[in-house]
This record gives C-alpha cells, sequence and structure tokens, in this order.
C-alpha cells in the first residue's frame, strides 16, 4: 500500500510542473543547412533549433520528434534525443540531423510548376518530450513565404 501512494505522489509531483499558469516553450527554426549523407544516399540537413523556456521550472528534453512541410508536402522530418536541459526563463539551442522526404519533393516541384503563385505555405511542428509521467509538448507554426521582391 505504501509503494502505491509513493507511486501516486510521484506521478502527481511529475505533472505540477505543467499545471496551470504553465506556459509552451517557443521552438524556432534558426538554422538549416545540407550535410554530406554518411551512405551517399539521401541528403541530410542540420536543423539547428532553438527553445525558449517562459516557465520557472528547467525543461529537461528527453526527445523531439518533428517535421517541415511546404506546400502540404512534409519535405523533413526528424526526432532528437540526448538534448540540453533548457533553464528556466533561459533559452538554448541544439542541433539536429533530418532526412529528405524524395517522394514529397518530387510532388512538391511537380505542384510548383502547375501554380502560378509566387507564394507556398510551410509549417514546422514539433512534440517536445519531457520524460515519463508529463505531458508532451505539441509546437506548430506555419505561415507563407513569397518568392518576389513585393
Amino acid at each position: 500500500m505504501l509503494v502505491l501512494i509513493l507511486i501516486t505522489v510521484a506521478a502527481l509531483s511529475a505533472c505540477t510542473g505543467m499545471g496551470p499558469g504553465y506556459e509552451v516553450p517557443t521552438v524556432n527554426v534558426q538554422s538549416f543547412r545540407p550535410i554530406a549523407s554518411d551512405d551517399g544516399g539521401l541528403p541530410k540537413f542540420e536543423i539547428v533549433l532553438h527553445v525558449v523556456n517562459p516557465n520557472l521550472e528547467p525543461l529537461e528534453l528527453a526527445g523531439i520528434s518533428y517535421s517541415i512541410s511546404l506546400d502540404n508536402s512534409e519535405l523533413i522530418k526528424g526526432v532528437g534525443a540526448d538534448l540540453p536541459v533548457i533553464e528556466g526563463y533561459g533559452e538554448g539551442s541544439f542541433s539536429v540531423v533530418a532526412g529528405f522526404n524524395v517522394l514529397a519533393g518530387i510532388r512538391l516541384f511537380r505542384s510548383l510548376l502547375e501554380k502560378d503563385a509566387d507564394t507556398f505555405d510551410y509549417s514546422f511542428k514539433a512534440k517536445l518530450d519531457p520524460g515519463a509521467y508529463k505531458r508532451k509538448i505539441r509546437i506548430s507554426d506555419s505561415g507563407t513565404i513569397s518568392l518576389s521582391n513585393k
């Protein structure tokens, strides 16, 4: 019985970090560059992500999964682990390596050739995993990129 009470208290204390007043951290793409593939196959990209933690508690991330889409074609998808702790009311950057979805890239290229507009929509989605007994943090950003100088 004591073990059950201790487990319940531990689970509840783990959830307190995401209780009332908890603000969702922000994640932005800081830089994006192609890198050489180890196996000479599909292209890979190094993506530097910048995280801002607007909360008192440190943000200890067990992992992250993310995707980047252009015109609803998911071009880049990746995961990362062994991430740094983002201190309370702090920020930090880390890099992850992502693979390129060639078929989605071909579909995007084809749709761009058929498109009259000089803009395309983008979206960035990420799921931050703060570890066991804590809610996953889902973040998304989207918008439009214009290729014209107007």
